[in-house]
């Protein structure tokens, strides 16, 4: 026989309240919260420690406080909670930069080309400014050009025609007092006008010194005797293969390789660079 009524209907109190489960609720620097024990009603102002137990911290609205064992015992808002650390923000994260120290624009594309340009002596001078201004550039719009040697600079301007909004900004190895550098450059900044073209350098022989020699594990780049390649005598003294170009270019990208932003360069060649950034996209 089927008993629709069950086996005992005293068994359960269809009023019996259920009791609301606490909920755990970070102790947030001005939350509102009651004691149940005490009544006590006071905005969290902080989390401490003391006697071996975190305590929060509740100021009242006419500024006085008391403090409470961190815990279950508390409403908010008519709910009952247990307070717990408030878990601290996560760092904020220092903003991108790019190699040479300029904030990084994310998902920027490369700006359709300028007039103005940028030339350097060889392709060692390009590979070292690709890597460190590379993504500067691209944003600016500016194109690095191959001058080969500063001997070819007064035609290749002649052929350029400078002229605003079609500037030239050139890099020179070893641009000193009375070199034969210096007087190209005094020359031709007199011919095109100061206006239109700039150039500027660094006081090595070649590029590759203006990487820290601290990055090979030197104290100082190997003097290199009048008269000999420099490229050659700094692989010969470093004890590396210079036979020929490809031993060469197997150096220069060993030197290269250790280079990872403007703090692996030497300031001479830092601030020269950006000079000439700026110059031909102002």
């Amino acid at each position: 026989m089927n008993d629709r009524y069950g086996t005992d209907v005293l068994s359960s109190d269809p009023h019996q309240r259920t009791r609301p489960t606490a909920i755990e609720t970070p102790a947030t620097p001005g939350l509102v919260v009651e004691d149940v024990e005490t009544g006590w009603v006071g905005a969290v102002t902080g989390v401490e420690k003391s006697g071996g137990q975190h305590v929060v911290v509740l100021e009242d609205r006419r500024g006085r406080t008391r403090t409470f064992p961190l815990g279950a015992g508390f409403w908010v808002d008519g709910s009952p909670v247990r307070l717990v650390p408030d878990r601290p923000a996560p760092a904020k994260a220092a903003p991108a930069r790019t190699a040479s120290g300029s904030l990084a624009v994310a998902g920027a594309r490369a700006r359709v080309a300028r007039g103005s340009r940028i030339w350097v002596e060889g392709r060692h001078d390009a590979e070292l400014v690709e890597k460190v201004w590379g993504d500067d550039l691209r944003i600016e719009g500016v194109v690095v050009e191959l001058l080969d040697g500063v001997d070819n600079l007064d035609e290749r301007l002649t052929e350029f025609g400078p002229e605003p909004g079609r500037r030239v900004g050139v890099l020179v190895d070893h641009l000193v007092a009375g070199s034969k550098e210096s007087r190209v450059a005094t020359e031709v900044t007199r011919r095109f006008g100061a206006q239109n073209v700039l150039i500027v350098g660094h006081p090595y022989v070649d590029v590759w010194q203006a990487v820290k020699p601290a990055l090979l594990g030197l104290d100082a780049w190997p003097h290199v005797p009048r008269g000999t390649d420099i490229k050659v005598g700094t692989l010969t003294a470093l004890g590396w293969p210079a036979a020929n170009q490809a031993d060469i270019a197997r150096g220069w990208k060993r030197i290269l390789g250790t280079v990872r932003d403007y703090r692996d360069l030497e300031p001479s060649l830092l601030g020269r660079v950006e000079e000439l950034v700026d110059f031909v996209t102002a």
